[in-house]
Protein backbone atom coordinates (compact mmCIF):
# COMPACT_ATOMS: atom_id res chain seq x y z
CA UNK A 1 0.00 0.00 0.00
CA UNK A 2 1.30 3.43 -0.96
CA UNK A 3 0.87 6.16 1.67
CA UNK A 4 -0.07 9.30 -0.26
CA UNK A 5 -1.05 11.30 2.83
CA UNK A 6 2.10 13.47 2.84
CA UNK A 7 1.43 14.41 -0.80
CA UNK A 8 -2.13 15.60 -0.21
CA UNK A 9 -2.68 19.33 0.10
CA UNK A 10 -4.71 20.55 3.05
CA UNK A 11 -8.45 20.39 2.38
CA UNK A 12 -8.27 17.83 -0.41
CA UNK A 13 -10.52 14.80 -0.20
CA UNK A 14 -8.77 11.49 0.37
CA UNK A 15 -10.53 8.13 0.37
CA UNK A 16 -9.36 6.41 3.53
CA UNK A 17 -11.26 3.13 3.30
CA UNK A 18 -13.94 1.06 1.62
CA UNK A 19 -15.52 -1.87 3.46
CA UNK A 20 -18.92 -3.50 3.85
CA UNK A 21 -20.62 -1.04 1.49
CA UNK A 22 -19.36 2.15 3.13
CA UNK A 23 -16.65 4.67 2.36
CA UNK A 24 -14.55 6.80 4.70
CA UNK A 25 -13.54 10.02 2.95
CA UNK A 26 -11.48 12.61 4.81
CA UNK A 27 -12.77 11.36 8.16
CA UNK A 28 -16.46 11.13 7.25
CA UNK A 29 -18.27 7.81 6.68
CA UNK A 30 -20.73 7.45 3.79
CA UNK A 31 -23.02 4.42 3.55
CA UNK A 32 -24.23 5.30 0.08
CA UNK A 33 -22.84 5.99 -3.36
CA UNK A 34 -20.55 9.01 -3.46
CA UNK A 35 -18.75 11.23 -5.94
CA UNK A 36 -15.33 12.36 -4.76
CA UNK A 37 -13.34 15.14 -6.41
CA UNK A 38 -10.27 16.75 -4.86
CA UNK A 39 -12.19 19.63 -3.28
CA UNK A 40 -15.45 17.94 -2.22
CA UNK A 41 -17.35 14.73 -1.62
CA UNK A 42 -21.05 14.51 -2.34
CA UNK A 43 -23.66 11.82 -1.98
CA UNK A 44 -24.39 10.34 -5.40
CA UNK A 45 -28.18 10.11 -5.46
CA UNK A 46 -28.93 7.28 -7.88
CA UNK A 47 -31.82 4.87 -8.01
CA UNK A 48 -29.73 2.05 -9.47
CA UNK A 49 -29.27 -1.14 -7.49
CA UNK A 50 -26.77 -2.58 -9.96
CA UNK A 51 -24.38 -1.26 -12.59
CA UNK A 52 -26.72 -2.44 -15.34
CA UNK A 53 -29.38 -0.04 -13.97
CA UNK A 54 -27.20 3.06 -14.46
CA UNK A 55 -28.20 5.61 -17.09
CA UNK A 56 -26.43 8.63 -18.56
CA UNK A 57 -28.59 10.88 -16.37
CA UNK A 58 -27.12 9.23 -13.26
CA UNK A 59 -23.79 10.82 -14.21
CA UNK A 60 -25.19 14.39 -14.23
CA UNK A 61 -23.31 15.39 -11.02
CA UNK A 62 -20.09 14.64 -12.88
CA UNK A 63 -21.08 16.77 -15.87
CA UNK A 64 -20.73 19.84 -13.67
CA UNK A 65 -17.03 18.94 -13.35
CA UNK A 66 -16.67 17.57 -16.90
CA UNK A 67 -14.21 20.10 -18.35
CA UNK A 68 -12.12 19.93 -15.18
CA UNK A 69 -11.70 16.15 -15.23
CA UNK A 70 -9.29 13.97 -17.17
CA UNK A 71 -10.84 10.75 -15.93
CA UNK A 72 -13.69 9.42 -13.82
CA UNK A 73 -12.97 6.23 -11.91
CA UNK A 74 -16.23 4.31 -11.56
CA UNK A 75 -16.04 1.92 -8.61
CA UNK A 76 -18.69 -0.74 -9.16
CA UNK A 77 -18.70 -2.28 -5.68
CA UNK A 78 -16.94 -5.44 -4.49
CA UNK A 79 -16.78 -6.86 -8.02
CA UNK A 80 -15.99 -5.18 -11.29
CA UNK A 81 -19.06 -4.83 -13.51
CA UNK A 82 -18.82 -3.17 -16.89
CA UNK A 83 -21.05 -0.44 -18.27
CA UNK A 84 -23.23 -1.20 -21.26
CA UNK A 85 -21.29 -0.22 -24.41
CA UNK A 86 -24.06 2.22 -25.41
CA UNK A 87 -23.83 3.98 -22.04
CA UNK A 88 -20.05 4.30 -22.27
CA UNK A 89 -20.41 5.85 -25.76
CA UNK A 90 -23.10 8.25 -24.48
CA UNK A 91 -20.93 9.36 -21.55
CA UNK A 92 -17.95 9.90 -23.83
CA UNK A 93 -20.11 12.01 -26.17
CA UNK A 94 -20.91 14.18 -23.13
CA UNK A 95 -17.20 14.62 -22.39
CA UNK A 96 -16.91 12.06 -19.59
CA UNK A 97 -14.04 9.57 -19.82
CA UNK A 98 -15.05 6.73 -17.47
CA UNK A 99 -12.74 3.92 -16.37
CA UNK A 100 -14.45 1.02 -14.59
CA UNK A 101 -12.96 -0.98 -11.71
CA UNK A 102 -14.06 -2.41 -8.37
CA UNK A 103 -14.61 0.24 -5.67
CA UNK A 104 -11.48 -0.66 -3.70
CA UNK A 105 -9.26 -0.26 -6.77
CA UNK A 106 -11.06 2.96 -7.74
CA UNK A 107 -10.44 4.43 -4.27
CA UNK A 108 -6.73 3.55 -4.32
CA UNK A 109 -6.27 4.82 -7.88
CA UNK A 110 -8.11 8.06 -7.09
CA UNK A 111 -5.81 8.74 -4.13
CA UNK A 112 -2.65 8.23 -6.17
CA UNK A 113 -3.84 10.30 -9.14
CA UNK A 114 -5.21 13.08 -6.94
CA UNK A 115 -1.96 13.27 -4.93
CA UNK A 116 -0.11 13.48 -8.26
CA UNK A 117 -2.17 16.56 -9.16
CA UNK A 118 -4.29 14.85 -11.81
CA UNK A 119 -7.82 16.03 -12.58
CA UNK A 120 -9.70 12.99 -11.34
CA UNK A 121 -13.04 12.01 -9.81
CA UNK A 122 -14.15 8.80 -8.15
CA UNK A 123 -17.78 7.78 -8.55
CA UNK A 124 -18.10 5.00 -6.00
CA UNK A 125 -20.90 2.48 -5.70
CA UNK A 126 -21.34 0.49 -2.49
CA UNK A 127 -22.76 -2.61 -4.23
CA UNK A 128 -21.76 -5.95 -2.79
Amino acid sequence: MVDVTPLVKSGQQIIQSYADGSFRVSGKVYETAVVVVPDETQIWDIGAVSVSDLSADDFSPLLAHGDNLDVILLGTGKQIAFLAPELKVELKSRGLHVEVMDSGAAARTYNVLMADGRRVAAALLPFS
